[in-house]
This record gives structure tokens, sequence and C-alpha cells, in this order.
């Protein structure tokens, strides 16, 4: 606690002080006579005004409260680097800032986030009868006599249960199964190194998170949309379909995808958009994939990238759940917000949190690392915590 000043000497100091300093001198000692006669906590100090007219006058809470949790995320020192956020209630942007160098024309890649975005194309592809969940996907050489890679199906790919040997964070990093596919031996035709890969565990049977694997479900895509094409026919293919199913309808101008040298669209982790298409995203899924008053993908198929894996309570088909993993992993907040919540999560702290019972969307990108995580995740559990479930 700091001394309150010396009557005595107080003055005299202030004579030889500018006027200014004079002036900071005074309100200090105002603060700190004040405080000795205050009971309770200190006040909050005044919030900046453009972190207030980051949020619309009505956000459906509190506004200043808002703001302050929000202003939390570009501020608060053990959370990393916001770069922007975006939140949504019941449809409407309610919440909109960008940190120093960023703009609402910012595309931001999605790292894993890409991985929903693959699904819900992956669950128009099924509505269309061009694929089925429990069946073999059509890749030739896993049809092989013999090849125990033929029982893997579509199921198993999109819940993270295929039993292919991919070890996603593997030390040394160089070994790790997404690096080497993303940045090495597999960098040239990432989906054909992954599906090269042998079988660890009986397909089904084990939960491994993949990034390869999604890349697999890119593949899958461009071998029904491109059957005999070349690389260049089998990117500008998907990145057709990409546009035509899923940006336009939804008005998600922004969202591109990146390819491999293959013409594979690299499925699970090179996905962009702005901050306001990733947000407008979330809400697709927060609606059961309608968007203006059309179905763009069945809603069956969102409860289905809903519903747990067998194999992991606290995942989904290329989603997290909001529910206890009965692991030590805790990738959202289980303990804080409803277990209807789910999640788009990627590399370095992109978060693309949904809540329909809350009718809420958060979008956060940023650099986070990750013993900087768990901070992350309580910073934006605190503003969930502000609307109420129905």
């Amino acid at each position: 606690m700091l001394p309150s000043p010396d009557p005595a000497t107080f003055p005299k100091r202030a004579k030889r002080l500018r006027p200014s300093a004079k002036r900071a001198m005074a309100s200090l000692g105002a603060i700190l006579l004040a405080s000795c006669g205050q009971e309770g906590p200190p006040p909050l100090p005044p919030l900046p005004e453009s972190a207030l007219e980051a949020v619309a006058v009505e956000p459906g809470v509190p506004r200043e409260e808002l703001a302050r949790r929000l202003d939390a995320l570009f501020t608060g020192d053990d959370l990393g680097e916001t770069y922007a956020v975006v939140i949504m209630h019941r449809g409407e942007v309610v919440a909109e800032r960008y940190a120093e160098g960023f703009s609402a024309d910012t595309r931001f890649i999605g790292w894993s986030m890409s991985k929903t975005v693959t699904a819900v194309l992956i669950g128009m592809m099924v509505a269309d009868g061009r694929l089925a969940l429990d069946t073999s996907p059509p890749i030739d050489h896993w049809q092989r006599a013999g090849d125990p890679r033929g029982a893997i199906t579509l199921r198993h790919l999109l819940q993270m249960r295929s039993g292919l040997r991919h070890q996603e964070g593997a030390e040394p990093v160089q070994d790790s199964s997404e690096v080497r596919m993303l940045f090495l031996d597999g960098r040239d035709d990432m989906a054909a190194w992954a599906e090269a890969q042998p079988l660890a565990h009986e397909p089904g049977s084990q939960f491994t998170y993949s990034t390869a694997t999604t890349v697999i479900l890119g593949d899958i895509m461009a071998r029904l949309l491109a059957p005999e094409g070349d690389a260049a026919t089998r990117q500008r293919a998907m990145a057709d379909f990409l546009e035509a199913r899923l940006a336009v309808p939804l008005g998600l101008t922004s969202m591109v995808g990146e390819y491999d040298a293959a013409g594979t669209l690299i499925a699970g982790s090179a996905i962009w958009a702005n901050a306001r298409d990733w947000a407008r995203f979330g809400d697709f899924l927060r609606s059961g994939g309608a968007a203006g008053g059309v179905q763009v993908v069945p809603r069956g198929w969102v409860d289905f990238m809903k519903s747990e894996s067998p194999r992991a309570p606290d995942y989904g088909a290329q989603l997290w759940l909001n529910r206890p993993s009965g692991t030590e992993r805790n990738v959202i907040f289980a303990d804080q917000g409803p277990d209807t919540a789910f999640a788009a999560m990627g590399h370095l702290g992109q978060v693309l949190y949904i809540s329909p019972q809350q009718g809420l969307v958060i979008l956060r990108t940023g650099k986070t690392l990750d013993e900087e995580e768990r901070a992350l995740m309580d910073a934006i559990a605190a503003i969930s915590a502000l609307y109420p479930v129905r």
C-alpha cells in the first residue's frame, strides 16, 4: 500500500513541479486519502472510448461490461496477441475490434478451423449422394485386395478414428506428421503422403487428432469433382465447389482455400477468410446449416458434426465439443459453459466458439502459444458468461 502524502512536505514539493505534475499529484493524493475510508474493492479504471465504441449500443448484455471483457482479450499480458474479435448474438454483430495493423479486410488463416469448413463441404457431397458415411471412400490403392486400409470409412476420417499412423505434435518437431506433410517430404502431394501411411490401430478403435486426416478428405472431394483431372483442374473444380456451394450462399466473399502442387485443398489448415466471414460461418453452424432462410447443408449433418465421437466425448466430426474429455484434455471450457456449445479451434489461438443456447458466436484470431492457451480460453469464457443460457 502506498503511504499517504505528508501534509508538511506536500505543498512545498508541489511548488517545484510543473502544473501538469501538480494536477497528477493532487489527483493521487485525493485517491489515496479517499481510499483510507473506502470499503470494498477500488473502482474500475476508466474504459478507453475506443474499447466502448467497438461494442454495439445494445449488445444484448450490459455494454460497458462486454467492452471490458473484450478489451481484456487485447490488453491481457498472459494470452498472447489478439488480432481481431467479432461477436455475434442472434445473428447480429454486436462487437467487432481489430488490433493495429489489421482491419475488416484482412484475411486470416484458419489453421485447424479449416477442418470444420471441410466437414461442411463433405456433408454437401453426402447430401448429393456422392459419398456415404459408412463406406470406404474412393481412394484406389486402399481398395486393393488385402490392404487393411480398405476398412477405413468416411465416418472414421471425420471423427479422427482412421487408425492411420499420423502423429500430430510429435517430438522432435520434424517427425510430426503435420510438419512432414506440410513442409517436408509430403509437401508436393500432401494427400498421397497422408494416405500412404500404414495403420497404427484398427480403423475406428482410437481417437487420434490429425491434420493429415483432413487433407485426405480434401483429396476425396477433388477425386469426385475432377476424377481424371490434372493438378490445375483439381484445384479449379474444388475452388468452384467451395465458392458456389458455401461462400456465395453464405455471403463469405473473402473465403478462399490454399492448394498444394497436386491441386489438393490443404483442407486441414489453409482456408482463409476475414474475421466477419469466419464469424458468419460460425453463425451458419449455430443456425443448423441455414443461411438467409435457405438450408445450405442438411440440419441433420450439422447435428452429426456436433455428436460425440465414440472414442472422444469432446470431439464430433471436425468440431470440438464443450464436454469433458475423460482425459486431461480440456480444449474449450467444459467446466464453465453449456455442454451444447462447440468450437472450431486453430493453431496459435484461432477460436470460433458457437453456443446455440446463448445465440452466441465469438471469433478470435491472433497468436497464442501453448502455455497461454488456458488464459485465452478463460477470457473467452468470461465473455460467454455474460450471455444467459436459454
